[in-house]
């Protein structure tokens, strides 16, 4: 039987968890009341706009925002569908289908992008100093390193 998580393991473990979870929350209210888009669609806009052509194959934004293949494809039917994105054939083999951005899609990432910026502003990177902030981007990258790859925002 594994041994009990000492006090200072529970309290780093349950305040990452914790934070992650109210940040989320946070961040995502302000942009669902402000801009009328989800912190899942936004992310994906986001990760599109980056890419090569605006389009990337489905397997691989559904791997990058961390989601199901069933979820992902639900988030991609909704972009589809307010236009903020289109489904082709993959450009380079036909097989397979790629997510596409819209000029809709730029858009909306364009006007949800200040806010969400703002928002981990203030409730994110206003609360540590510059050596904080750089001990935790350490951190991330050493963790991420062992535990895969994540979405950006």
């Amino acid at each position: 039987m594994p041994e009990p998580l000492s006090a200072q393991e529970l309290a780093a473990w349950r305040g990452f968890l914790r934070t992650h979870a109210l940040l989320w929350r946070t961040l995502e209210s302000s942009l669902e009341a402000r801009h009328a888009i989800s912190l899942g669609a936004y992310d994906v806009l986001v990760l599109l706009d980056e890419a090569p052509g605006g389009r990337l194959r489905m397997s691989e934004l559904a791997g990058a925002v961390l989601m199901s293949s069933g979820g992902f494809t639900r988030l991609a039917d909704r972009l589809c569908a307010e236009g903020f994105a289109k489904r082709e054939r993959s450009a380079s083999d036909g097989r397979g289908f790629e997510l596409v951005l819209t000029a809709a899609g730029h858009e909306k990432l364009e006007q949800a992008r200040e806010t969400h910026r703002a928002d981990i502003r203030a409730h994110f990177l206003a609360q540590l100093d510059d050596r904080e902030q750089a001990t935790l981007a350490a951190i991330w990258r050493r963790l991420g390193a062992v535990s895969g790859p994540a979405a950006s925002s």
